[in-house]
């Protein structure tokens, strides 16, 4: 799995990550545990292969938000005790 982290300029409330939330999904089809905090200013998600960056933050864009990074990098499950 691939973590993408995402930061992202312009949410201001709960409905702003709800946007976000509902771009990634539709960009990424196969995104799994997406999520957004506009404290953060952040959006994450897991997939199976890289995202075309270039097409994500263009969908972000569109919805008047700015992508300012998009970071990818392994993800492991946490497992219980260390196991």
């Amino acid at each position: 799995m691939i973590q993408t982290k995402l930061k992202i300029d312009g949410m201001m409330c709960s409905m702003c990550e709800a946007h976000i939330n509902e771009v990634i999904r539709k960009t990424v089809p196969g995104a799994k545990k997406v999520t957004a905090s506009h404290a953060k200013g952040e959006a994450s998600f897991l997939t199976e292969e890289a995202v075309d960056e270039a097409r994500l933050k263009a969908a972000i864009a569109a919805t008047g938000y700015e992508c300012l990074s998009v970071t990818a990098e392994p993800y492991e499950k946490r497992r219980w005790f260390g196991r």
